[in-house]
């Protein structure tokens, strides 16, 4: 979880999101493989580098890093979007028991950021070098 490089840039930007399936269903569990590859496989198309992911039976957790160039809302959005049309390609007959309409995940979802350093360090390091 250490400063990433590109050509012009240096970063460290991490994102936690939480998210869960239409009505909260618990269907997650038996396509949990399938989603996991799914997963993993657009954030790798994305450039997005997983440093966590549990899925439950009711949500999914994701802690990845990605360059600053994306919004975390553009992140989100690629990877509920791509994985859902995924999901119902490959598990159609048994998600149209829990779910209709064609939605796979809530439009809602959790999001967090975390780095190396609090923002307590941050706001000693600015006022300090303001000073100077």
């Amino acid at each position: 979880m250490g400063e990433k490089r590109s050509n012009h840039t240096m970063y460290n930007v991490n994102y936690h999101f939480v998210w869960c399936p239409k009505y909260r269903h618990s269907i997650l569990e038996p396509i949990e493989d399938s989603l996991e590859t799914s997963l993993r496989g657009v954030c790798d198309e994305y450039d997005y580098e997983i440093l966590s992911l549990h899925i439950s039976p009711d949500h999914v957790h994701l802690f990845l890093s990605a360059h600053p160039k994306h919004a975390p809302s553009e992140i989100v959005r690629t990877v509920k979007s791509v994985t859902a049309r995924k999901m119902w390609e490959q598990h159609e007959s048994f998600l149209e028991e829990y779910l209709w309409g064609g939605r796979f995940w809530e439009r809602s979802y959790y999001i967090g950021t975390a780095g190396t350093v609090s923002t307590e360090t941050i706001e000693r390091y600015i006022e300090l070098t303001e000073h100077i």
